[in-house]
């Protein structure tokens, strides 16, 4: 049994599931007693989020309810970027959440010297912005998958490709 078996460690989510919670969380905007005055827009563009409200007390009140139904939909928390908060025109605030996606070169270094260091029967490799990780045992591989989620990144990390 000289083959391999391998998987690979990517920062992803899932578009539509992200689509569905930006659109609940208008809905939700519209129904409450306390935001349905405000105004308040929220616009999903192609790598961000668009929100603009009335003043910074109901920007976290939307930020709540973006968490809220985001990890409702079983998607990290880890892929919202919260920019800076900027005055807009008629005293109203905006703010603009960059969605993460991908693993950045500097935390790929750092996956692949924690498999090198702790695993030697496991290879890592970086593939753009993901890591490629391989051994001839599937166990080894499923002991390195147990040991990453226990790391604590700044990006959400997803297996796949298990094979």
């Amino acid at each position: 049994m000289a083959s391999t078996f391998s998987f690979d460690i990517v920062s992803d989510f899932d578009r539509q599931e992200l689509v569905n919670a930006v659109d609940q969380v208008i809905r939700d905007i519209k129904g409450r007693y306390d935001l349905k005055d405000t105004q308040t827009t929220v616009e999903l563009v192609e790598e961000s989020i668009n929100v603009s409200t009335d003043s910074e007390f109901t920007l976290d009140s939307v930020h709540n309810i973006l968490r809220e139904k985001a990890a409702k939909r079983n998607l990290s928390q880890k892929i919202f970027d919260f920019g800076k908060v900027e005055s807009a025109s008629g005293n109203r605030v905006r703010q603009e959440i960059k969605l993460k996606k991908g693993i950045s070169q500097e935390i790929a270094k750092q996956i692949s010297k924690l498999i090198r260091d702790e695993f030697k029967k496991v290879q890592a490799s970086i593939q753009g912005d993901a890591v490629r990780v391989s051994a001839k045992s599937k166990d080894d591989l499923q002991v390195v998958m147990q040991r990453l989620k226990q790391e604590d990144y700044p990006v959400a990390l997803q297996f796949t490709n298990y094979r």
